[in-house]
C-alpha cells in the first residue's frame, strides 16, 4: 500500500499558490464526508481541522447507524426513510467498521406492546428494500433469553427489530485515509483563524498550525464551514453579527463491563423522564448506556463538554429501573459527553432540545462561505452530497456526479480477525509490538500505536488512546495506566525529547481525567 504523506509534506501543500478547488474546514463526520465527496469527483480538495480528526462530537456518539425510532413519533417520516437508506450503503461501504444489530424493545403492558409493534412495523415498511430484517414479537421468555439482565417482574413482552452499530470515531478516520486515497489533503491541529475576503467575497482562509505557530494562506474557489457544533463560530469570522444557527444540545454515556446486560442483543426503553430514549449496548466487549439530552447554550463549554452529575444520576436511575442488576458510580468505567448540533429553529423552546429534528441544512452567506449544519452520523453521506453540490455551483465548478454511494471506504472490505482495520490488517500485523497488548484490560496492542502515529496522523497520546483505540471510552483508568508506554512509541516513531514526552504525558493525563467517573461532579 501507498505510505500516506508526511505532516510536514502536506503542510509544504499549503505553499503553493495555485487555489483549491474545496476548502473544507471541520474535520468531524460532516467535514470529513464532504472531503471524500469532493476528492472522488476530482475537485482539489483540503481539509483542516483546529483539533484532532472526530475529536468533538463525531467520537462521542451512540455508537448507531440507524434510521432513528424516536423521529417516528415525531412524524419526521422522510428524515427516517432517508437514515434508513443511508444505513445500506454504509453496510455495503464500510463493512468493516458497521454492521447489523439486534434491538429489543421490552414491554410491561400489553398495549405497549400492541404500540410498539405497530411503530416498528412502519420502521419495516419506511426501510423499503433496505430493511435488514422484519421486527417481530417476542414473549416474556423471549425477551429474557435476548436480554438476561432485564427485569422480569411483570414482563409481558416485547418487540425485536434491527439496525445497524459502528465505531464512530475509526468510521472518521477511515473517511480520512479514503479522503487522502482520493488525492485530498487533509491536516489536523491546524485551525482556520481568519476569513479571507476579495471584493466582499470568501476566497480563502488564514490557517495557524498550531504545533509550530506557523500560519499559510490558502485560496480556494469554495470553502465549506463544516464545523458542527462550532458552525456559528466560523459563521461570525464571515458576518459578525449573524444570528445563531445552532441549539447545542449534550448527550452523555456511561461504559460498563458486559456482564451487566449478557449477550449481544441491544435494549430500547422507547420512554424517558427526560423524553428521549435510552439504550444498553453490547459494544466491543463493554455495555454503552445513553443518552441524554440537556440544553447547553453557553459557547464556553464547547471545546471540553463535560457530564453533568444530574446526567449520571438520569441514567443509572434509569437503567435501575429494568435491570436486575443496577448499576451503581463505582461500576462506571468511562463516561463522555457530546454535544449535538441541532439546527435551532426560530420558534423552538430552547428547553426542549428533544423535540428538535436532526435533520441538516447547507446554507450561503452573501459572501460565498457554505455553511452545512445538523445532521447525524447515519446521513454524513447524503449532506457531503448536498453540501458539495451547493459548493460546485457556487464556485462554478465542473459538475460532476456524486459516486460515494457505491464507494468503498478504505479498508474495506472486512477481514476476519481485522479488528475494523479491514485490508490494513496484514500492515498492523507486521509492525512491532503486534503481539504486545498495551494493557491487560484493553484489547489493543503496541503495534496499533505505530500505526496510528505512521498511517492515522495521530500526533498526541489522547488522539491514540480515544480516536485510532477506543481506549479511554472502554475503561479510563487502564488507558491512563498506558499513557507512559504510549508515550515510549511516540518518542520512538517522533524522535521526541523528554522534555517533549513529560509534556505529552501531562496532557494525556489530564485528557483521561475527563473520561473518569468522578464522584465530585457538580450537578
Amino acid at each position: 500500500m501507498d505510505v500516506p504523506a508526511s505532516r510536514a509534506e502536506n503542510l509544504g501543500t499549503l505553499r503553493e499558490t495555485r487555489p483549491w478547488d474545496v476548502l473544507i474546514i471541520g474535520g468531524g463526520a460532516s467535514g470529513l464526508g464532504a472531503a471524500v465527496d469532493a476528492a472522488a469527483r476530482g475537485y482539489r480538495t483540503l481539509l483542516v481541522e483546529a483539533r484532532d480528526f472526530a475529536s468533538g462530537t463525531s467520537s462521542c456518539s451512540t455508537k448507531l447507524i440507524h434510521g432513528g425510532v424516536r423521529y417516528l413519533r415525531q412524524g419526521d417520516f422522510a428524515l427516517v426513510r432517508n437514515a434508513l437508506r443511508e444505513r445500506s450503503y454504509l453496510l455495503a461501504n464500510a463493512a468493516h467498521l458497521v454492521h447489523p444489530l439486534a434491538f429489543v424493545i421490552p414491554a410491561w403492558r400489553n398495549v405497549d406492546r400492541v404500540i410498539y409493534a405497530a411503530g416498528l412495523k412502519l420502521y419495516d415498511v419506511l426501510s423499503g428494500g433496505h430493511n435488514l430484517a422484519a421486527s417481530r414479537s417476542l414473549d416474556w421468555q423471549e425477551v429474557i433469553a435476548a436480554l438476561p439482565g432485564l427485569r422480569r417482574a411483570g414482563l409481558c413482552g416485547g418487540i425485536r427489530y434491527w439496525d445497524g452499530q459502528f465505531d464512530d470515531a475509526r468510521l472518521a478516520i477511515t473517511l480520512m485515509r479514503t479522503a487522502t486515497d482520493l488525492g485530498a489533503t487533509c491536516l489536523n491541529y491546524l485551525p482556520a483563524t481568519r476569513l479571507l475576503k476579495t471584493d466582499g467575497r470568501v476566497v480563502g482562509a488564514v490557517l495557524r498550525d498550531a504545533e509550530c505557530g506557523q500560519e499559510f494562506e490558502v485560496s480556494a474557489r469554495a470553502v465549506v464551514n463544516a464545523t458542527g457544533v462550532h458552525a456559528d463560530s466560523v459563521r461570525r469570522l464571515d458576518e459578525p453579527g449573524v444570528a445563531p444557527l445552532l441549539t447545542p444540545s449534550q448527550g452523555i454515556h456511561l461504559v460498563f463491563d458486559a456482564d451487566f446486560l449478557p449477550g449481544q442483543q441491544a435494549l430500547m426503553i422507547p420512554e424517558t423522564e427526560d423524553g428521549r430514549v435510552m439504550f444498553a449496548i453490547p459494544w466491543q466487549g463493554k455495555v454503552l448506556l445513553g443518552t441524554t439530552d440537556t440544553p447547553r447554550p453557553e459557547l464556553a463549554q464547547l471545546d471540553d463538554p463535560q457530564p453533568l452529575a444530574a446526567e449520571i444520576n438520569f441514567l443509572l436511575r434509569t437503567a435501575a429501573r429494568v435491570l436486575t442488576r443496577p448499576p451503581t458510580r463505582a461500576d462506571i468505567r468511562s463516561v463522555f459527553a457530546g454535544l449535538r448540533p441541532l439546527i435551532h429553529p426560530d420558534s423552538t423552546d430552547h428547553q426542549s432540545t428533544a423535540a428538535l429534528s436532526r435533520e441538516h441544512a447547507v446554507l450561503v452567506s452573501a459572501s460565498g462561505l457554505i455553511t452545512v449544519a445538523g445532521g447525524k452520523w447515519t446521513t454524513y453521506r447524503l449532506m457531503a452530497e448536498d453540501v458539495i453540490d451547493r459548493a460546485a455551483e457556487v464556485a462554478g465548478l465542473p459538475a460532476e456526479p456524486c459516486p460515494t454511494r457505491v464507494l468503498k471506504l478504505h479498508g474495506c472490505p472486512a477481514q476476519p480477525g481485522s479488528n475494523g482495520y479491514g485490508t490494513d490488517a496484514p500492515l498492523l500485523a507486521s509492525l512491532p509490538g503486534h503481539d504486545r497488548p498495551l494493557h491487560p484490560a484493553l484489547p489493543y496492542s503496541e503495534a496499533m500505536v505505530r500505526f496510528a502515529i505512521r498511517h492515522e496522523a495521530a500526533r498526541t497520546i489522547e488522539d491514540v488512546l480515544a480516536r485510532r483505540t477506543r481506549a479511554l471510552f472502554h475503561d479510563a483508568r487502564a488507558a491512563e495506566a498506558a499513557i507512559e508506554r504510549v508515550a515510549g512509541i511516540f518518542a520512538e516513531e517522533l524522535k521526541l525529547s523528554p522534555e517533549e514526552v513529560a509534556t505529552m504525558i501531562d496532557a494525556a493525563c489530564e485528557s483521561a481525567r475527563r473520561f473518569m467517573p468522578a464522584l465530585e461532579l457538580a450537578g
